[in-house]
């Protein structure tokens, strides 16, 4: 097996071996040392940090809202995992000298501009619906496609086959490429 890619970058069997050991290590860690039965996933993260924010401004809210006190606001293993993504990815990045700031990326500036404004705006959106998404479905795609694939739950290989299979539909919308 090759450790890299012919451009630098990682090798996919690499991290996705990597990622393997990561979720099995989240299982052990959660069942059998913390006695917990939640596995891997993100989503109620941004949650969290949604109401350290909110805490700032409305801490009597934060702290009578019936969500908020189903899901603590507090850094949890969880949260230091999403911390750990950033880190693990910017690393990734600098090891296969792969990292750039880019405003806009390539393609979203050849279908849509060079705007910064209207990127951020679609990213705002996007994320809002994503995150909307995510808490009506109880789970992100990490919690639900990795960890639900790893248990060979029906709802969590379906869903992985939901989330790919209408990513590439709607980035087929979103990113057509126009005949000349």
């Amino acid at each position: 097996m090759k450790w890299k890619t012919k451009d630098g970058g990682w090798s996919p069997y690499l991290a996705g071996a990597l990622l393997g050991f990561l979720a099995i290590a989240s299982v052990y860690a959660t069942t059998v040392l913390m006695g917990k039965t939640n596995f891997l996933g993100a989503s109620t993260t941004f949650v969290r940090a949604a109401g350290f924010i909110e805490r700032i401004f409305a801490p009597v809210y934060v702290s009578g809202n019936e969500y908020f006190t189903k899901e603590k606001v507090a850094i949890d293993w969880q949260f230091m995992l999403v911390i750990g993504i950033f880190i693990g990815a910017l690393i990734s990045s600098l090891t296969d000298r792969s990292f750039k700031l880019e405003g806009v990326p390539p393609i979203w500036k050849e279908r849509f501009g060079p705007s910064i404004w209207k990127r951020a705006a679609g990213a705002f959106f996007g994320g809002i619906v994503a995150m909307f998404g995510a808490r009506m479905a109880d789970g992100c795609p990490s919690g639900h496609g990795l960890s639900g694939s790893m248990q060979l739950s029906v709802s969590g290989l379906l869903a992985v086959l939901l989330f790919f299979g209408l990513g590439m539909v709607m980035a087929r919308i979103i990113y057509k490429r126009r005949q000349p």
